[in-house]
């Protein structure tokens, strides 16, 4: 009976919805990637910057209108003066952060990147997790349109330098004053219409996830969705839905489309007309570079963070197909997306501080180049492994591991308790290209062998007495003097191209 008691008390291992463990491979992919990125960001004069984890949630904004507890959105707690905190939602509200409190000592335009992870107080699901990882960049201090094409410039270069090729990927520019001016062409420019203007804008927001049908319910009357759960809509007419509707289903276009058919969209408002030439003038700063109507492409698709931005937004998006759930062909989509935030960092300064910046999904990113083969998320090539067969000579074992690490070569001990099959096993588990013994007779002699575990997987799969066999089983296994131990394990490095 206490036996059944002691089980029933047993904490269950469980991790909890919208989070992730993460393998030894997917974290040196990981790590891998983030290099690739973080040379190209450094080829561009940007320089890294690290916030904390956990800010003052005013700092981030999350607060609910007209309420002193913060959005449902994150994760928030009081200290013990009563101020509430939470984790961060992204990286560029801590930006502001900083910038705003250092701005006195930091260079303007200030050129920065973070890596980190954040944390979303959602719901989770397919795809949706509450703790992901961003790459982001930023600059600070600069209103020019060239600060936003460099941008551009540079997450097609680091795009391309992960691997994918040009033609498997194109960058999307909007502007948020285009669609401010098709609004205000409208009737919905005035301040009286800043609440509908906002329910406009979120609407939109979610063309991605709910399409158009979905979008064009949130744009009248107001959607239920599949709970049940009804959301109240902006309760535009018929009119002026198909306008909001036709804008976004325009699709990417040359420069030469854009200002034909979009300043027709824009007729008489002077701030969509602005956005046009802002957006020309950013996608000639980076034709002029070298970079072609391809890569970089005007869409007034690309509508998210619109609450968020104040000019200019972009995404990139990877075009190679990928099978479905249904089997049918689909578009990866969207791994990085950015845009110009002028409002951010003024509200802790009380004055005008443009900035623009993008961000870079570290984990759907991954999934792309997993998909293209650019990367193995397989578990890592592990260390090489020196086993024990004599218990009271584990100094002489420790002796070769310092030897093979004082190389530069990953080494390990085996520390278990298990005789020798039970040490091969663990070798293989952990993946080690070879293993070290050195048993009484090899010590009698002065000699250590080294078996090489891949050749010994190879050579299971091949006939025996075949000439390949032959030669496989030679090179499975040899023995060396000891002072030659970390040659032996270098040649076997060498010929699986892990030196």
């Amino acid at each position: 009976m206490a036996d059944k008691l002691e089980k029933s008390n047993k904490l269950k291992a469980r991790l909890p919805r919208g989070l992730a463990d993460h393998t030894p491979g997917e974290i040196a992919a990981t790590r891998q990637m983030i290099d690739k990125i973080r040379a190209v960001y450094e080829l561009y004069g940007f320089e890294a910057v690290e916030t904390p984890a956990i800010e003052y949630t005013d700092a981030l904004g999350k607060f609910l209108p007209d309420q002193d507890r913060p959005n449902e959105g994150v994760f928030s707690f009081q200290d013990d003066d009563e101020q509430w905190l939470s984790l961060r939602y992204d990286l560029t509200a801590p930006l502001a952060r900083y910038v705003a409190e250092n701005f006195d000592t930091l260079p303007k335009p200030y050129r920065s990147y973070r890596v980190g992870q954040v944390f979303r107080n959602e719901k989770p699901g397919p795809g949706r997790f509450r703790q992901f990882m961003q790459f982001d960049a930023d600059t600070v201090g600069s209103s020019s349109p060239a600060a936003d094409a460099e941008l551009l410039m540079m997450a097609a270069d680091t795009v391309e330098a992960l691997g994918i090729p040009r033609g498997s990927y194109v960058v999307k520019v909007n502007n948020r004053k285009v669609l401010d001016g098709v609004l205000e062409s409208i009737g919905l420019s005035s301040e009286a219409h800043a609440l509908k203007r906002l329910t406009v804008l979120r609407a939109i927001d979610k063309l991605d996830r709910l399409g158009h049908e979905g979008v064009k319910l949130l744009l009248g009357p107001g959607r239920k969705d599949e709970s049940g759960d009804f959301t109240k809509g902006a309760g535009l007419d018929e009119d002026q839905i198909n306008r909001i509707l036709f804008y976004l289903s325009m699709g990417p276009m040359s420069e030469s489309q854009a200002s034909r058919i979009l300043f027709e969209s824009v007729r008489g408002s002077q701030v969509g007309h602005d956005g046009i030439v802002e957006m020309n003038q950013i996608v000639d700063l980076c034709l002029n570079s070298g970079y072609t109507d391809g890569q970089i492409v005007i869409d007034p698709s690309v509508v998210r963070g619109l609450e968020y931005y104040t000019g200019p937004v972009f995404e990139v998006d990877l075009t190679f197909p990928i099978s479905g759930d249904d089997g049918r062909p689909i578009r990866f989509g969207s791994v990085s997306a950015g845009g110009r935030y002028d409002g951010l960092v003024s509200r802790f300064r009380g004055e005008p501080v443009p900035a623009t910046g993008f961000s870079i999904g570290v984990s759907r990113l991954l999934a792309a180049l997993e998909y293209l083969g650019k990367v193995d998320l397989k578990t890592e090539r592990g260390p090489v492994v020196v086993t024990v067969f004599d218990r009271d000579r584990i100094a002489d074992y420790q002796v070769m591991v310092a030897k093979l690490r004082h190389a530069g070569i990953r080494a390990e001990l085996y520390l278990g308790s298990g005789k020798f099959g039970p040490q091969m096993k663990y070798a293989d588990r952990r993946n080690a290209p070879c293993v070290v013994i050195q048993g009484s007779d090899e010590k009698a002699k002065g000699e250590v062998t080294v078996k090489d575990l891949i050749v010994g997987a190879e050579l299971a799969k091949l006939e025996k007495g075949r000439e390949e066999h032959l030669q496989k089983q030679a090179e499975a296994q040899r023995a060396v003097p000891e002072d030659k131990l970390v040659d032996a394990v270098r040649a076997v490095l060498a010929r699986h191209g892990l030196a």
